[in-house]
């Protein structure tokens, strides 16, 4: 079991009843999947580009990543419908907690003039977004073979049911929230 599952397991969960008076483990919040995505749109021309965006988020992740389509065209884009304009990969269980550990005390320290993340990342759902610059804060990259920088989003979905029991979850599991 994962190190970040261990603590949600016998840290979280009683901190959270205790906190807001849930009777059941199950009504506690928890994190239900990880979504990481990157436009590629101004690169759409290079495929070799486009390959090792997919390759970096794939290594970041450890799952393959799917390419998102166009949904219509539109001229001032310079967009066709069905043409790719970005790559997902959606995280679930085991890689889930092992990609928010390597998140939480591997990379977002790693970022530069890093100082927390602001509890207006948390939408009014519970659901937490992180935008990173640069993919390069990660271990899983290295550097010297890095030819293009990219940045890319972070959706961290909970099913809490509002935005103070989602920051309280996330800082239980220490995510830097200021």
């Amino acid at each position: 079991m994962n190190r970040l599952q261990e603590k949600y397991l016998k840290e979280v969960i009683p901190a959270m009843k205790e906190k807001f008076g849930y009777r059941n483990d199950l009504a506690v919040p928890k994190i239900l999947k990880v979504t990481i995505n990157s436009g590629v749109g101004r690169f759409k021309q290079d495929q070799k580009i486009v390959d090792e965006i997919a390759n970096d988020i794939t290594q970041i992740a450890g799952q393959k990543a799917v390419f998102t389509l166009a949904k219509k065209a539109i001229a001032s884009f310079k967009t066709r419908q069905g043409q790719a304009v970005g790559l997902k990969v959606s995280l679930r269980g085991r890689r889930l907690y092992d990609f928010l550990d390597r998140l939480i005390s591997l990379a977002l320290p790693r970022t530069r003039d890093f100082r927390g993340l602001a509890v207006k990342a948390v939408d009014d759902k519970g659901n937490l977004n992180i935008g990173i610059k640069e993919q390069i804060i990660f271990p899983e990259i290295s550097h010297e073979n890095v030819k293009t920088i990219f940045g890319l989003e972070v959706c961290v979905t909970t099913n809490a049911k509002n935005q103070k029991e989602g920051i309280e979850l996330f800082k239980l599991l220490g995510f830097p929230i200021k």
